[in-house]
């Protein structure tokens, strides 16, 4: 399975970190190390002083396709769940400076925590889905799939042009503002609605 990953998406998270507004979806892959299940705890790693949250719904692909149109995207996947997309802003910083990839500031081991998954049906409307981030127990991050650029049909097409979906892919589908860093002792809890999904320790 491969995990595929949304970045810029919401408006006030592109602004917060000075940001181009994209044209169009960016696209970055985190590899299957990069899980973290079942609320283990989160280690920081040695080559980051600068380690970043950022809380995002998670798609869960059901069966294969590529070139999918938008209009036919809610058939690719039947469960969503959150996640957190760890990022190494002092590493990204560098790597960005000299146009080379993220891959070593996203895709680290660990970096990507996820959650249990549910079925879609129980939501209303995916297009009005609040999700937060709480870090001991103060809101940190507190999103609504409205105020996504591309919204989950739209990202499914967008990366399904480039990449076949395969059952069991995960997509992330990207993070609104109020990202910032953690340290250890920190507590992360996550939810969708207020379905607590998340609940684990930086260590």
């Amino acid at each position: 399975m491969k995990i595929l990953c949304i970045g810029r998406n919401y408006a006030e998270h592109i602004a917060e970190l000075q940001n181009e507004r994209p044209s169009e979806p960016v696209i970055f892959i985190k590899p299957d190390t990069a899980l973290l299940r079942d609320n283990e705890p989160f280690y920081i790693p040695e080559f980051s002083n600068d380690l970043h949250y950022e809380v995002e719904i998670v798609l869960k692909i059901n069966k294969m396709g590529k070139n999918i149109e938008a209009k036919f995207a809610n058939k690719y996947y039947e469960e969503i769940g959150i996640g957190i997309d760890f990022t190494a802003r002092d590493v990204q910083a560098k790597l960005k400076e000299k146009g080379l990839p993220w891959e070593k500031a996203k895709g680290f081991n660990d970096s990507a925590p996820i959650s249990g998954f549910f079925p879609k049906s129980e939501i209303a409307d995916m297009n009005n889905l609040n999700f937060r981030l709480e870090i001991n127990n103060e809101i940190r991050q507190n999103g609504n799939t409205s105020m996504m650029l591309w919204n989950f049909d739209e990202i499914i097409a967008e990366i399904s042009k480039y990449f076949t979906l395969k059952t069991g892919d995960l997509i992330f589908t990207g993070t609104p503002a109020g990202v910032g860093a953690v340290k250890i002792g920190d507590r992360l809890t996550a939810y969708i609605e207020d379905r607590k999904m998340l609940d684990f320790e930086i260590k």
